[in-house]
């Protein structure tokens, strides 16, 4: 499900997998024998196709699903059911469709490395775009009101359901939905002069307001097709939300909804080489010459604080951090409490000192006054004793997955 169809450069063909939000717990169509569903997407324009074939039916007497009624209430209505029309509808869409809204984003990738899997795949930046083998993947920011993309949406929506767990549809009548999504822009080799466009995912985004005149802005849903995933498209995307939030002064903060563990991963990932890259934070965190060059710490958290000639500036990360200067940050760069605690928190851990035992002492109480805060209502549940040996062993497995984290950001 989700591959290229190599005849059709610009169509995705999907196989339905029969969801169970769309027929039932049981995940069973009553009354067929050797049924398949055929559902295809154009690719840039994802105008659909929908084919449904079988060897023999039940009579109309008997207990038969109606499956093209069951999927019409899931699919945009102008879905093709004449395959050939639908082939012409690629061809035409496949040079004269174009993104919906403003562009907000661009990256490049070599065309040889789009096909690359891996995780954590570096996204260069800078390629010259006369060169024939250059792939450009840009991301544009929509609402309700951009022409034409409420139609648009009702025929990507569908993703959601196929690739997110517990995935549902949201509401048109709630005006208040921001959308951001990424495409992959090709050269017709035949006509470098003509762009091509092909989705690649998307994230739907929710303002909700925040005292006392801005929004607090929540990443509700995000979702990569399979065909690239692993390349990094997805920190690509969750950079250009980010970097769009930090554009808008009416947003207060970013903050996610019922994250899954993967995507936790991909954010704090991203938010980690987003703070490691900011030299003037890290500059203060660590003292004005335990910088280098690379925005990195040198030597470990707890040390550089005297005060003699020729000697380190005291940094602000402690352990214990400066609160004041924390929450400065925090506003500055509009991330949300729980999750820039947890960044400070993964930071002290990489450039602590092994052999202090003063400021392993400092960190492990500062991670677990957190903790304490986090929990209170459970812990408070709890006698002394058997509250102390919870936040113990919840303070491991955070640091456990902390140093699991470190080890993806390089």
């Amino acid at each position: 499900m989700g591959s290229t169809n190599p005849r059709y450069p610009s169509q995705l063909h999907f196989i339905l997998l029969y969801p169970r939000v769309i027929f039932g717990e049981d995940e069973k169509i009553y009354g067929y024998k050797d049924l398949t569903i055929d559902l295809k997407f154009a690719s840039g324009s994802l105008a659909q196709f929908l084919s449904i074939k079988y060897s023999e039916k039940l009579p109309s007497t008997s207990t038969v699903d109606d499956i093209e009624g069951t999927l019409s209430s899931f699919i945009a209505p102008d879905y093709h059911k004449d395959e050939a029309e639908f082939l012409a509808r690629v061809e035409k869409d496949a040079t004269a469709f174009k993104p919906f809204g403003e562009k907000i984003y661009s990256y490049s990738r070599s065309a040889t490395s789009v096909s690359s899997k891996g995780k954590n795949v570096a996204i260069p930046q800078v390629l010259s775009p006369e060169d024939e083998e250059t792939v450009d993947f840009e991301v544009y920011h929509s609402t309700w009101k951009t022409p034409g993309f409420r139609e648009y949406h009702r025929r990507m929506q569908l993703f959601i359901l196929l690739y997110i767990e517990a995935g549902s549809y949201i509401s048109e009548d709630d005006e208040t939905w921001e959308f951001v999504v990424l495409y992959e822009k090709r050269k017709r080799r035949s006509a470098p002069d003509i762009a091509t466009y092909h989705f690649v995912g998307y994230s739907t985004l929710y303002p909700f307001y925040c005292f006392p005149e801005r929004v607090r802005m929540r990443i509700s849903q995000f979702v990569i097709l399979p065909p690239y995933q692993q390349e990094g498209h997805g920190s690509a995307l969750y950079t250009a939300v980010y970097r769009h939030v930090l554009a808008q002064p009416r947003i207060a903060e970013l903050t996610v909804e019922d994250p899954a563990e993967a995507f936790e991963d991909l954010r704090d990932r991203n938010d980690l080489k987003m703070l490691l890259a900011n030299e003037r934070f890290m500059a203060e965190a660590f003292g004005s010459e335990g910088v280098s060059s690379g925005g990195g710490k040198v030597g470990g958290v707890g040390k550089g604080k005297g005060k003699g000639k020729g000697k380190a500036s005291a940094g602000k990360m402690g352990p214990p951090a400066d609160r004041a200067w924390l929450e400065k940050w925090r506003v500055e760069l509009k991330i949300a409490s729980r999750q820039f605690h947890r960044l400070i928190e993964m930071l002290m851990l990489k450039y602590l000192d092994p052999m202090d035992a003063r400021v392993q002492r400092a960190y492990r109480l500062q991670v677990k006054e957190r903790l304490y805060r986090f929990n209170f209502e459970t812990l408070m549940q709890l006698d002394k004793e058997e509250r102390q040996q919870k936040l113990e062993e919840t303070f491991r497995t955070v640091r456990a997955d902390y140093l699991r984290i470190l080890g993806l950001v390089h």
